[in-house]
């Protein structure tokens, strides 16, 4: 999955989740957390600030924390797609395909324009697509196309060089 989506900012919150937003690209993930942390000390419901921290947490691969972070947002706010969209990328880094796939449905159901949820949505059908081709090469180890079709959607996540 390519990218964590961002809910949209207030004029007024604007300069915080741009030092949180570049600490992340930075890679200082504790001190993005920490400047979240701080900004939920000052305001323990801001929505945003919530929704930050689960996007920090996703960065720090503390998945089990971040997801719960998200589900307490989805419960309360069930309206925003960003909230779903980055649920599903803690689903996806934990090979929970099925969930991820649909947190991204229900992302579209809310904004079906929505280009980078369509982008992850397809990630994450071709890694469901990976899961069942290996599934049926295990079946059938003698099926001549199998192994060029795991091949081939394989090597879409394999790194590129630069």
């Amino acid at each position: 999955m390519v990218c964590l989506l961002a809910l949209p900012l207030d004029a007024a919150w604007a300069n915080d989740p741009a030092t949180v937003q570049q600490l992340l690209r930075e890679g200082r993930t504790a001190d993005a957390l920490a400047t979240v942390d701080r900004g939920l000390k000052a305001s323990p419901q801001d929505l945003q600030w919530r929704f930050l921290r689960g996007v920090v947490l996703t960065e720090q691969n503390k998945l089990s924390e971040a997801e719960a972070q998200f589900l307490q947002l989805v419960a309360e706010r069930p309206d925003l797609p960003e909230v779903f969209n980055n649920l599903a990328v803690v689903y996806s880094r934990q090979d929970q395909y099925d969930k991820a796939r649909q947190a991204l449905e229900m992302a579209l159901r809310l904004q079906p324009l929505n280009p980078v949820t369509h982008e992850n949505l397809g990630d994450v059908y071709a890694k469901l697509a990976a899961q069942s081709y290996a599934r049926a090469l295990e079946q059938q180890p003698g099926h001549a196309g199998l192994p060029a079709k795991l091949a081939l959607v394989r090597e879409l996540f394999s790194p590129r060089p630069r």
